[in-house]
């Protein structure tokens, strides 16, 4: 019996080490399997999933980093477009893709940080299913009234908000998007009680803005500075959600400026990938778009619309996708924001 007891450690130990050695070289199999898969990639068309409409701005940039994409890797890179409930389709047809970096997809603000604490029920998990790749660009949103407006500043609309809660409108392109959340921000941190207009997109919403029939609007720079110069400009802007004024409109100051804290915020959108796509092959994505981002001719595309290149890590991509959506879901919850 000693010597059977005696033993049985030193068999556990070997049959421990025996499965440790398997287990790494399994392990080390898989690493060389997916080394390779990185070195082949691509070998056949991409596809590239846009949750919005063609023509929109999503869109645009999208379709600007898959022409270098298709140069870089020798291999078509097509556009998909799956717009609808508030880029949901798109982004959980992203979700469900195989994992093999042969679909990647557009992930924005909306989708990535503020439909899980907006929609009872999503059919993905932006941070179980989807696998950050880099950031592309992020913009500020500036407030914007029509140009005939009694509203001159910034304190105008604090003054009118407050002098008759609940009576100042603001347009926005959809429920839970930047338009709307920069409003929502906007009435907590100025302590005023505003209405808001929720339309069918952002270009609906600045139309009714240049009617007269919404009071004020937060949009992108690029969609409002066809309105706002020259002696025909339609609106006239009064703040801007930036931490610094933007060389394109350099007139306008921010809301700190104004004495307003905690407007800092951007509209953005990156590339993701579903989730388990093998790292090499994301690294390889990561390195071609952060070079597209930066040829002179992307790069003028998106400054020029006074938004910022970003790039970086995936992990940067995934601690701002984080941050992001602990910021905004809290406000959505807050003000108690729930889809009609």
């Amino acid at each position: 019996m000693t010597k059977l007891f005696s033993r049985s450690p030193r068999r556990l130990l070997r049959g421990a080490v025996a499965g440790a050695a398997i287990s790494l070289v399994l392990l080390s199999g898989a690493a060389q399997a997916q080394a390779a898969q990185a070195v082949d990639y691509p070998a056949k068309q991409i596809t590239f999933i846009v949750p919005y409409a063609a023509g929109g701005s999503s869109d645009i940039r999208a379709r600007q980093v898959a022409q270098k994409l298709s140069v870089y890797f020798g291999q078509p890179v097509i556009i998909d477009n799956r717009p609808g409930a508030g880029g949901n389709i798109g982004t959980a047809a992203i979700a469900k893709a195989a994992p093999d970096g042969y679909t990647i997809g557009l992930g924005n603000f909306a989708p990535l940080a503020v439909n899980k604490a907006l929609f009872p029920k999503l059919n993905f998990d932006p941070a179980k299913d989807l696998a950050p790749v880099v950031l592309i660009e992020k913009g500020p949103l500036v407030m914007s009234v029509n140009r005939n407006s009694p509203l001159k500043s910034v304190k105008d609309v604090i003054a009118r908000a407050q002098a008759k809660p609940g009576t100042l409108s603001y347009a926005s392109g959809g429920l839970g998007g930047s338009h709307h959340l920069a409003g929502e921000l906007f009435e907590q941190n100025a302590k005023v009680d505003m209405v808001h207009v929720a339309y069918k997109g952002g270009a609906p919403a600045t139309n009714d803005l240049i009617a007269g029939n919404v009071d004020l609007m937060f949009e992108w720079i690029f969609a409002v500075m066809p309105y706002l110069k020259g002696g025909d400009a339609k609106l006239h802007p009064l703040g801007i959600t930036s931490d610094r004024r933007s060389p394109l409109l350099p007139e306008v100051p921010t809301f700190k400026e104004l004495g307003i804290g905690g407007m800092e915020m951007s509209n953005w959108f990156g590339v993701v990938v579903p989730r388990g796509t093998p790292a090499p092959v994301v690294a390889k994505l990561n390195e071609a778009i952060n070079k597209a981002i930066r040829e002179p001719d992307v790069t003028e595309k998106i400054t020029s619309q006074g938004n910022e290149v970003m790039g970086g890590t995936p992990e940067a991509f995934d601690a701002f996708i984080r941050a992001e959506a602990e910021r905004w879901g809290k406000l959505v919850k807050t003000h108690n924001i729930k889809p009609e």
